[in-house]
């Protein structure tokens, strides 16, 4: 995200950057103990709450944006004797239907354990320019004339290490020599800090923009920037509490389409359960080959075959806990690289173990069927084995999990 601010009129701009297929912009009225109207955007579903905002704007030029971060824990701090926040959605909506200015919301936050959002890092901007960056255990002022956040909290760190994110590095570059507080200058930011990823070309989802001064938010789809849809927040506020779904407001779009038709575990329960039940079947799998192969080590034909088949169980079973557990696996190169978990990087290298290993496995297969050189259930199991490398083979082809 960025902000500019020049001759007393403030822009906003801020970049969703999710795989989420429920793009949605909303507005709600201001009621007797919130009573500032409100546009929000943002693609989670958070049940009865409705759709968590990433980003949004008060009928009095207050914005805020929302971006996933890292922030070690920190171990007794002075959150602990603050108020817990329970309901994330209700608390990021309540700051901006009661505060008008910096101060405000400054005051709101301080009486609540921020670090509940250890994932987030946020920032608020209030008609005049002035900001707060709020981390999990610290909050951050200034009034710069321009200023660009991405995905780090500013206080752990360097500006070497956050020029290594390139949307940010793109958006300070952009901004370092010459800039305009208008539509057409924030339209080309945003577009130079937008993302369009090689696999499938996922990326920027929502661009919202956001004029404090005359209060209005123009929003942009999937990272194209050819087409745009204004709305004026005190007309919009005058038509009542009402949710309109983003991608039915632009011309088709033919990479969101692809997007939407991408399945994963995230977004198709059978293809979730099958992999569940593979990760359990090679699991038990692997204890069954285990006690059989100190059984017939001294007997049977191929018994080193085993030996890989134990080994692989927990291997496969882990991956496949991953896969349903995360997402960003799905979409961006392989083989996936995890800044925060080394056993998960080298986990990413497992669709290549069963490719190079395939071939000999069915070959070790026939020449047992052939041979019958193990007893039924044993040949039986590895057949099952090695029919459902190739079902998983194929999903990790169409995921493209391969160099």
């Amino acid at each position: 995200m960025y902000k500019i601010t020049k001759n007393g009129i403030t822009f906003v701009g801020c970049n969703h950057d999710a795989w989420l297929t429920t793009p949605q912009i909303w507005f709600e009225i201001g009621t007797k103990n919130a009573p500032y109207g409100t546009v929000f955007t943002g693609s989670r579903f958070d049940g009865k709450n409705g759709y968590a905002p990433q980003s949004g704007m008060n009928e009095h030029g207050l914005v805020f944006s929302r971006l996933s971060s890292f922030h070690p824990k920190i171990e007794n701090s002075i959150m602990d004797a603050r108020t817990k926040i329970t309901n994330p959605t209700f608390y990021l909506k309540d700051i901006l239907h009661n505060c008008k200015t910096i101060a405000e919301v400054k005051a709101y936050i301080e009486k609540y354990d921020q670090s509940f959002f250890i994932e987030d890092v946020f920032i608020y901007i209030d008609k005049t320019g002035d900001y707060i960056v709020v981390e999990p255990y610290k909050i951050i002022e200034g009034n710069d004339p321009t200023y660009v956040l991405s995905n780090f909290c500013p206080s752990i760190t360097s500006e070497d290490d956050a020029r290594k994110l390139v949307r940010y590095k793109k958006g300070v570059d952009f901004l370092k020599d010459n800039y305009e507080a208008d539509l057409e200058f924030c339209r080309s930011v945003s577009d130079t800090m937008s993302v369009c990823r090689d696999k499938i070309g996922d990326g920027t989802l929502i661009t919202s923009i956001f004029d404090s001064t005359n209060g209005t938010v123009n929003i942009y789809f999937y990272h194209d920037y050819n087409h745009t849809v204004q709305y004026n927040l005190k007309e919009e506020l005058a038509k009542g509490n009402h949710i309109l779904k983003v991608d039915y407001l632009f011309p088709k779009n033919k990479e969101f389409e692809q997007l939407v038709q991408f399945k994963t575990p995230k977004n198709s329960n059978t293809i979730r359960m099958f992999l569940l039940l593979c990760g359990l079947f090679f699991l038990a799998n692997s204890f069954y080959f285990f006690i059989n192969y100190i059984r017939t080590r001294k007997q049977q034909k191929y018994n080193w075959v085993k030996l890989f088949l134990i080994a692989m169980g927990p291997l496969l079973f882990y991956y496949i806990f991953i896969l349903n557990t995360n997402t960003s696996i799905f979409y961006f190169p392989a083989p996936y690289y995890d800044s925060h978990s080394l056993a998960i990087t080298l986990a990413s290298y497992l669709p290549h173990v069963l490719v190079i290993t395939i071939i000999p496995l069915l070959l070790f297969n026939y020449k047992i069927i052939k041979e019958k050189s193990w007893k039924t259930f044993s040949l039986f199991t590895f057949s099952i084995n090695n029919a459902l490398y190739l079902v998983l083979i194929g999903f990790f082809m169409y995921w493209q999990m391969f160099f």
